[in-house]
């Protein structure tokens, strides 16, 4: 994948990828206009929605309701280098969701891609291009 970051003002920063623009911008307390999330929030959002995919998928596989499910994602945060220690997520389960299934749709939301993306970390290789 490619993608090309651009900027469109103040603290906005742009990634535009297939199709896509995805618009940032930094919090009014970090000198941006907070009219977008912040960059690190679309990390955040990045891990719950791909762990909500997965579960997703899973009851979709197995035939099984989704009406009335969803993840709540909280974080915990170290206060001292104000990094992410700890990622809690809940599932919230459709009535009538068999019991049997519940390990497996846990197994099936760890499998998410962004979350074995942090477990082995890419290289970064950053250079620069003059004009």
């Amino acid at each position: 994948m490619e993608m090309e970051i651009t900027f469109s003002g103040g603290k906005k920063v742009n990634a535009d990828f297939n199709g896509f623009t995805v618009v940032t911008d930094q919090p009014i307390a970090e000198g941006g206009s907070g009219t977008d999330p912040a960059p690190f929030d679309f990390f955040l959002v990045s891990i719950g929605t791909c762990t909500g995919y997965y579960a997703l998928m899973f009851c979709q596989k197995n035939n099984i309701a989704t009406e009335g499910m969803k993840l709540v994602m909280k974080c915990e945060q170290d206060k001292g280098t104000h990094l992410i220690e700890t990622i809690h997520i809940a599932i919230t389960l459709p009535k009538g969701f068999p019991e049997k299934y519940k390990k497996a749709v846990i197994r099936s939301a760890e499998a998410c891609t962004v979350k074995k993306h942090l477990e082995t970390p890419p290289k970064f290789d950053i250079q620069v291009v003059l004009q």
